[in-house]
């Protein structure tokens, strides 16, 4: 499997000639590092995977509005976390004040492809009880170790606006921690 820099996917995927092989690329080697970022904001694989497949469908259908200004992966990042924050909405639309839901933690717990521990489980239970853009920010952030001005051109927001995210955020998680004892 040829291994492509991100300049040379750029140059492919902006020549009709070489679009399909440049997104060919594009899946082979970004797949699975788009799982990982939107399986910390979905949390279940299943929902993870599907967010994954439509960041593909919308990028193969949004080609043409690629300008290469960016990095491709930072360009599919976008998108991602859009259809992920997406999902979370419909979800949330889905649910009426009488569903009873399990817990993350415990849904977490039970899952098989969860291979952490119960204190991974009670962050990842944290963490989702923090609204959408802190939620991700912090990810992004502390997950993903990118730094504020990548953040910054993923999500269309300024680098101060995203450090008082993630400072809120965190402090928001101690709260959960402290409360717990």
């Amino acid at each position: 499997m040829e291994k492509f820099e991100d300049q040379q996917i750029r140059q492919m995927l902006l020549d009709p000639k070489t679009q399909r092989q440049g997104f060919e690329a594009c899946v082979r080697q970004y797949s699975e590092q788009l799982y990982w970022q939107v399986r910390k904001i979905v949390l279940t694989h299943d929902d993870a995977d599907d967010v994954v497949q439509n960041t593909f469908l919308k990028a193969w259908n949004a080609l043409d509005n690629f300008g290469g200004d960016s990095k491709v992966i930072t360009w599919l990042s976008r998108i991602a976390i859009n259809e992920a924050l997406d999902l979370l909405r419909k979800n949330k639309l889905r649910l009426t004040v009488s569903d009873e839901l399990p817990s993350v933690a415990s849904s977490l717990l039970a899952d098989p492809y969860f291979d952490g521990s119960e204190t991974e489980a009670l962050l990842q239970e944290a963490v989702s009880q923090l609204p959408d853009v802190q939620r991700t920010v912090f990810q992004l952030r502390y997950y993903d170790e990118l730094k504020y001005g990548d953040i910054s051109r993923m999500l269309g927001t300024s680098e101060g606006a995203l450090k008082a995210s993630y400072h809120i955020a965190v402090k928001k998680i101690s709260d959960f921690f402290k409360a717990r004892d």
